[in-house]
């Protein structure tokens, strides 16, 4: 636990809860925040870029029913503290004050990663010679690697939330990942290719693994098999969507939609939809915050309340959105663990945490052998979605044309495009091998980021519009 953290004396936490919290509030909290990061970035060979970062604060914050005030400060002497829970209870309407509250401690409900500075047993020459051999190793892979480039970072957040009834949980998070990517040339041709991998784990793991080795490798892999890549056919076609990392087309086109606050609001796909048939039977959808050691996992969300397993989607059935404790109240339901902040000066919002689809009885072979003519998407690159209509569009990065069941050759540039919901309904079989990503995701929303996770089993997609440079 940080010393500028631990320095605020308890009473002092107390005196902020019982000023900002007016007698009609409907919930409030503190939200304290102690983060180091530091990154390091190789490219043309050497280490060019290191840096390291400090952000400290507390945000404060009062509801009463569609109003949230929140109101934060990176300083912690008293003055600037009650200035900030003023300001939060001033934003949400004052009132009178209700009975005085004591802070007082809870143990974390989860214990799903390791409370350890994710840096401490690696320093900065370690993580320089670890980038160093990626570079060495690329291009003793293939003498077409021209450039490498490489990106090593970690962060490690001490985490206090104090609740409206004074209840005080804490967590330390760590978090790291790493980024490979090269560029290989032929007869003048330049391809690129990409991977990399993280969670909420040591810097250890990266070096007693062959993790950093196994990204490498897969990068230099997918620069080497664009360069034989053709142009992608053109049209509404059948898609075979690979597991693992294609589940980010599940998050984006169909996890969003499943938020509460665009389900309250009426503005999703979804909305007023619970107990109907949104997808094809043997679809379901999970978000699962409590799986150790991933990406997206907490041990409790930015609110205090426990993350938990939460079944969106069941055989095709939409059976509940993801839920803060403010649209849970508001929609009369319970919180699901998926209220989060990027950090203290932001507001909660529902997210995702680690978003993916069940594996079914089908083999991922027998899928590929079912297109009789189609797209086999392995890997995605960049994606977007309308909540409101469900449309979205996505480019791959390692893709194949496939016809009579068997892989031809590789295609560029192709993008895959439909609605979500009405991509659910037109899985025809599920694979038997579900993955979650390597650790790589980051969600966007409201202008915030905050890691999550995706997983997908090899899936085949009856149509999709496929966009490419091929009639």
């Amino acid at each position: 636990m940080n010393s500028s953290i631990l320095s605020i004396a308890p009473e002092t936490l107390s005196n902020m809860l019982n000023t900002m919290v007016p007698a009609h509030a409907d919930d409030a909290d503190l939200y304290l925040q102690h983060s180091i990061s530091e990154s390091l970035s190789l490219e043309e060979g050497r280490v060019k870029h290191v840096s390291a970062s400090t952000a400290q604060g507390i945000g404060a914050r009062v509801i009463k029913g569609e109003v949230s005030g929140h109101a934060y400060t990176d300083r912690f002497e008293t003055a600037a503290l009650m200035d900030a829970a003023k300001a939060a209870r001033a934003i949400a309407e004052s009132g009178h004050t209700k009975s005085p509250l004591a802070v007082h401690t809870l143990a974390s409900p989860h214990n799903l990663y390791v409370s350890e500075n994710p840096m401490q047993r690696v320093d900065l020459a370690q993580r320089k010679a670890l980038l160093e051999h990626i570079d060495a190793l690329a291009r003793s892979i293939d003498p077409r690697v021209q450039q490498v480039f490489a990106n090593v970072s970690a962060s490690f957040s001490h985490i206090h939330i104090i609740r409206m009834d004074g209840a005080h949980l804490s967590d330390d998070r760590p978090l790291i990942r790493l980024n490979v990517s090269v560029v290989v040339e032929e007869n003048g041709k330049r391809e690129t290719g990409g991977a990399g991998g993280g969670g909420r784990f040591d810097l250890t793991r990266l070096i007693d693994t062959n993790e950093a080795e196994r990204l490498t490798r897969e990068a230099v892999r997918i620069a080497i098999l664009n360069l034989d890549a053709k142009a992608a056919p053109a049209g509404t076609m059948p898609v075979v969507l690979g597991s693992g990392w294609p589940g980010i087309l599940l998050h984006e086109a169909i996890g969003h939609g499943l938020e509460g606050d665009f389900n309250r609001k009426g503005s999703s796909v979804f909305s007023g939809k619970l107990g109907q048939r949104v997808a094809a039977k043997g679809v379901t959808v999970i978000d699962d915050g409590t799986i150790a050691d991933r990406r997206g996992s907490l041990n409790f969300d930015d609110e205090g309340t426990p993350t938990q397993r939460n079944i969106l989607i069941e055989d095709g059935i939409l059976t509940g959105y993801m839920q803060d404790k403010q649209n849970a109240r508001l929609m009369g339901v319970a919180p699901t663990g998926n209220g989060r902040r990027e950090s203290y000066a932001d507001c909660v919002q529902p997210r995702m945490t680690n978003t993916f689809m069940l594996a079914g009885k089908d083999k991922p072979d027998d899928i590929q052998a079912s297109l009789d003519e189609g797209i086999y998407a392995v890997n995605f690159g960049g994606g977007q979605v309308d909540i409101t209509s469900g449309k979205f569009v996505f480019t791959t990065s390692e893709a194949y044309y496939v016809k009579n069941g068997e892989i031809q050759y590789p295609v560029k540039g192709a993008t895959l495009t439909g609605m979500g919901h009405e991509v659910l309904q037109k899985v025809s079989m599920i694979g038997d091998d579900l993955a979650l990503d390597p650790g790589v995701g980051t969600c966007g929303k409201g202008g915030q980021s905050v890691p999550v996770g995706v997983g997908l089993p090899t899936i085949r997609v009856d149509e999709l519009t496929v966009g490419g440079t091929e009639a």
